[in-house]
């Protein structure tokens, strides 16, 4: 197996944990959520670009903690977290799949709200 199809290997399973730790205000998980930037894997080590729906986010030290704690238990990795804001959360950065997900568990919407909103500001000025 080539080192190239082993890191996608990697990369796939790095997915499905993510898609397990749920943001726990939004119950959606963070992977699906949108609050992953990057994924990044070289040999057993896996590094991770995130970020949190809001910089003021009461879980801001806990749900990276949670990352690296599930990674490292279900895929013995070793893990490098990067918290950023900068480009901030929008629900526009939810997969598909989160936006389905959001509007199950909601019953609207959410991205196109924001898109709305969004409209709505641009005639404001």
């Amino acid at each position: 197996m080539s080192s190239t199809s082993s890191g996608d290997d990697l990369k796939k399973k790095v997915i499905e944990v993510l898609e397990t730790i749920a943001d726990p205000e939004i119950g959606i998980d963070v992977y699906n959520l949108g609050l992953v930037y990057g994924i990044e894997v070289a040999g057993g080590k896996v590094k991770i670009k995130m970020t949190l729906t809001t910089p003021f986010c009461p879980l801001a030290n806990i749900l990276p903690m949670m990352v690296d704690e599930e990674l490292k238990k279900k895929l013995g990795v070793e893990v490098e977290i990067e918290l950023v804001y900068d480009p901030p959360w929008n629900p526009l950065m939810m997969t598909e799949k989160g936006r389905r997900m959001f509007i199950e568990r909601y019953g609207y919407d959410i991205v196109e709200e924001y898109k709305k909103q969004m409209e709505s500001e641009k005639f404001e000025y």
